[in-house]
This record gives structure tokens, C-alpha cells and sequence, in this order.
């Protein structure tokens, strides 16, 4: 079982940063069988560069449940599974980042989108979500959107899988 997540963020940096959107999406190598799709309230103004990028605004997270709020859901969601992610490390590393702020070690196996594309899908001149999954036909409803973005990763991490098995090695 994967948890196939994206968050959307106040800044590039775990450290400084935190989480304005968040979406799991739990896959069993063949469909989505349960999901978080959230706005997360950062409890801090959300630069105008990010609003550009994501759409989200302070408005918009005013009223969304703040991250302590939905942590217990997150933890129960993921247990006992690979958390998988587009570029992993910045996903995980900011949700971990808040899980330590809460006083809680947030450990789960990860792997990487962006490194099983390399390694299955070599030639391409990018592979940033949003020209991989041009290049290959899937469809990215609502890109810098965390719900949107984890959908396309999990009909990539679908067509990776399959080429995975094809090879019939294991994943770690």
C-alpha cells in the first residue's frame, strides 16, 4: 500500500516554511482506496509569490483546520505504508518538519517519483511533474494544487509500477 502525497507550502524551506494544502491519496498498485484532500491553516501569512503560484491565499486557509488538527488522521492514513511523492524529500521533509513541532518522529519507507522517472523513463529533458506528465499524456487537474498534483503522481507511480514489475525487481 502507497500513500501518494503533495502538499502546497509558504516557502520553499522545511525550516522556515509550512504547509498550506495537503492531499494522500492511499493507492494499492491498482486504485485509490481512501484519501486526505485538505487545506491546512500555516498560522502565518502566505507570501504573495506563493498565492501566484498555488491560488492559495490567507482567506482562503483562515478557517482550515490547522496542522495539529488533521495530524492524528495523517499518522493513522499512512501507517504501514510507502509514502510516495514527486521529488519525496521536500514532501516528507516539511511533514515531518511539523510532526517534530508537535513533538511527534514521523518515520515512513519513501520513494521518489522523480527517481523511479529517471530510472524507467530516461531521455526526457525535465522531469518536474508538470512536463513528465505532459510528455507522456496524463492530464494534471489544478497543477500547484496538492489534490491535483497528487492525482497526476498517482496515475505516474501507476505506469512506473507496471514498468517496475515488467523488470521483476523489488522496490528496496
Amino acid at each position: 500500500m502507497f500513500a501518494i502525497t503533495d502538499i502546497e507550502t509558504t516557502g520553499g524551506s522545511h525550516h522556515t516554511g509550512k504547509i498550506t494544502e495537503i492531499a494522500i491519496y492511499i493507492f494499492n498498485g491498482e486504485k485509490i482506496v481512501d484519501s486526505l484532500v485538505t487545506l491546512v491553516n500555516p498560522e502565518r501569512p502566505i507570501p504573495w509569490y506563493i498565492t501566484r503560484i498555488t491560488g492559495i491565499n490567507d482567506e482562503m486557509v483562515m478557517n482550515a483546520p490547522k496542522f495539529y488538527e488533521i495530524a492524528r488522521q495523517i499518522v493513522e492514513l499512512t501507517a504501514n505504508k510507502i509514502f510516495v511523492a514527486h521529488n519525496v524529500n521536500f514532501d516528507y521533509n516539511f511533514i515531518k518538519q511539523e510532526f517534530k513541532e508537535l513533538g511527534y518522529n514521523y518515520n515512513r519507507k519513501k520513494i521518489c517519483t522523480v527517481e523511479m522517472s529517471r530510472k524507467y523513463l530516461p531521455g526526457f529533458k525535465s522531469y518536474s511533474l508538470g512536463k513528465i506528465c505532459a510528455n507522456l499524456g496524463i492530464t494534471v487537474n489544478g497543477r500547484h494544487r496538492a489534490g491535483g498534483d497528487a492525482l497526476a503522481t498517482v496515475e505516474l507511480f501507476s505506469l512506473l509500477l507496471k514498468k517496475h514489475h515488467a523488470l521483476n525487481k523489488s522496490l528496496f
